[in-house]
């Protein structure tokens, strides 16, 4: 009997988890499912973010290595920057484009803007965001450069931090390079070790996948206790799922333009990491299975996905970015139209571009993000806890399907990147239990 493919497993606990939480809200479970079955979710989660540093400084140390040739990282860091930039300018103008186009936020009725108000103004939720959004904008315009340089790596490593790891993972790429490689050598072996080390691991806590699907919907499920104010949202909710699956479509167009492969095939081998970061909300918690599948089932060679894969997941946020622009035009087509001016609308999309390189690769990082984009066209700061509570009750899902398309867009350019170099080669899968019968 075949084997049913993970991605079918991992669609099977989400729905069954789904279908769990709607029955655990409706018979009062809600604490049941927070006290013994979310936990299951979160221990998966850790695994994920504790395999994913090491998993970066492997393989961006290797790949660098392995390039022989100081001049390709150049090309290489050239070509994933602009196309990066590229696909967000892309996703913002179709985030805009819709927006204008069908304007969500016309005629929303005043009781419900109240309602939502009075629900949401004073929630801790909108204060962490406004408080984040501050300590980032007081911190100085050239903040996030400085922030690229560890002074600590062995902190910088603790706390994940992702910029100052894949910075340092390439000076000490550029520098085994730059000796003899005969003295390179071991180091080089280490790392290309732990890297095969790691990825077997992601294998084996992919066992656990489905499992843990369902215990995190089945937690996302009983969050939601208002569903009158969220059928009141859907409209601007369908507007941002719309423009993402707009963006999916420009980037099965590129694959099958560019790397002259099927969108089809090409969404069935990244559908496990979709999956997990629709589950996730997190970008660096999916990036070690986003690395395993562009790496083991995509072709992608490591030298390109291990540089490509990481710094996309700092800075390349092309469903953050949409959804930037969706929600700042939405809120001010609700409270502040006055401020609905085609120049505020070209500050959205430069801001917007410039908070995506800067928005974390953790859950609602893009609000806290949205309160800089709101700012710099002139937004009253005294109805900022307002916006925010307009879209608050609808952040978590939007959330998850935006963090879909920032790793199906950082899959895309690996291999748009790897085309470009030649690195793009006849994939090849690996299982948990491949070396298993030389060992038991």
């Amino acid at each position: 009997m075949k084997k049913l493919a993970l991605h079918w497993k991992i669609i099977i606990g989400m729905v069954l988890g789904i279908i769990f939480g709607f029955i655990m809200n409706s018979v009062g479970g809600k604490g049941f499912v927070s006290d013994w079955i979310a936990p299951f979710g979160t221990i998966f989660i850790n695994l994920l973010k504790l395999i994913a540093v090491p998993l970066i400084l492997a393989s961006l140390i290797k790949g660098i290595s392995d390039l022989k040739d100081i001049s390709k990282i150049k090309t290489m860091g050239l070509r994933t920057i602009s196309i990066y930039v590229g696909t967000t300018l892309v996703a913002i103008i179709i985030g805009l484009s819709i927006v204008n186009t069908i304007k969500p936020g016309d005629g929303m009725p005043q009781d419900t803007i109240e309602k939502i108000k009075s629900k949401y103004e004073n929630d801790a939720g909108v204060a962490d965001k406004l408080t984040k959004a501050t300590a980032q904008k007081d911190a100085g315009p050239l903040q996030p450069l400085v922030d690229i340089f560890p002074s600590n790596i062995f902190k910088a490593l603790g706390e994940a931090k992702m910029l100052q790891v894949i910075f340092f993972a390439l000076f000490v790429g550029i520098c085994l390079l730059l000796i003899s490689e005969k003295k390179a050598k071991p180091l080089v072996d280490f790392f290309d070790s732990l890297n095969e080390v790691v990825m077997k691991m992601v294998d084996l806590i992919m066992l656990f996948a489905p499992y843990a699907v369902f215990a995190l919907m089945a937690n996302v499920i009983i969050a939601f206790d208002d569903t009158e104010i969220l059928l009141k949202l859907l409209n601007y909710a369908l507007c941002v799922v719309g423009g993402l699956i707009l963006m999916i479509g420009f980037y099965l167009i590129l694959v099958s333009v560019y790397t002259k492969k099927s969108p089809m095939w090409f969404l069935k081998e990244i559908s496990p990491a979709q999956l997990l970061a629709f589950s996730t909300s997190s970008s660096a918690a999916t990036l070690p299975v986003t690395m395993e599948r562009v790496e083991e089932h995509l072709g992608v060679d490591k030298e390109v996905s291990g540089f490509v894969l990481p710094v996309g997941a700092t800075v390349n946020m092309d469903g953050t970015s949409l959804y930037q622009g969706i929600a700042a035009v939405f809120i001010m087509q609700v409270i502040w139209p006055e401020g609905l001016t085609f120049t505020n609308q070209l500050v959205i999309v430069a801001t917007a571009l410039l908070a995506s390189i800067g928005s974390a690769a953790v859950p609602s990082a893009g609000m806290v993000m949205l309160v800089i984009v709101l700012e710099s066209i002139g937004f009253p700061a005294e109805l900022l806890p307002i916006g925010l509570a307009l879209i608050f009750a609808v952040d978590r899902p939007l959330d998850m399907c935006r963090t879909v398309v920032n790793v199906t867009g950082d899959a895309t350019v690996s291999m748009i990147v790897a085309k470009s170099l030649g690195k793009l080669h006849k994939p090849q899968p690996k299982e948990w239990d491949d070396n298993y019968d030389k060992v038991k």
